[in-house]
């Protein structure tokens, strides 16, 4: 399934998920963001949103692993990788709510078609 993950640029864009290369994608607190999170599987693809700035998808990246957290149960683990920025920003007239989001595959193709 893929996922729209929202990042604030300038706190962490997808420039800095490229320099990185892979990071965990951690700071949600909202109870269904974290649900959202837990349901992630390896490979899962996703859509890296800016918001605050910008307000457009940006690029895709795909979940790397997905593990339970020792210290809190309710809260998972998830490693993204980026994969690719996209040709063309995507603004979005919709202000998503919750900083995680599940896609159809019809959205996941339309945010990231050329």
């Amino acid at each position: 399934m893929p996922y729209l993950l929202k990042t604030e640029p300038d706190k962490y864009s997808f420039d800095d998920l490229l320099r990185d290369g892979e990071t965990t994608w951690d700071g949600i607190s909202n109870n269904q963001a974290l649900l959202t999170l837990r349901n992630m599987k390896k490979g899962d693809k996703l859509v890296i949103y800016h918001s605050n700035i910008g307000k457009a998808a940006v690029g895709t990246a795909k979940v790397v692993s997905v593990t339970p957290n020792p210290e809190d149960p309710k809260v998972s683990i998830v490693r993204i990788q980026p994969v690719k920025r996209l040709k063309r920003e995507k603004p979005l007239s919709r202000q998503f709510r919750l900083s995680v989001v599940p896609l159809t595959q019809d959205q996941y193709d339309w945010l990231t078609q050329p």
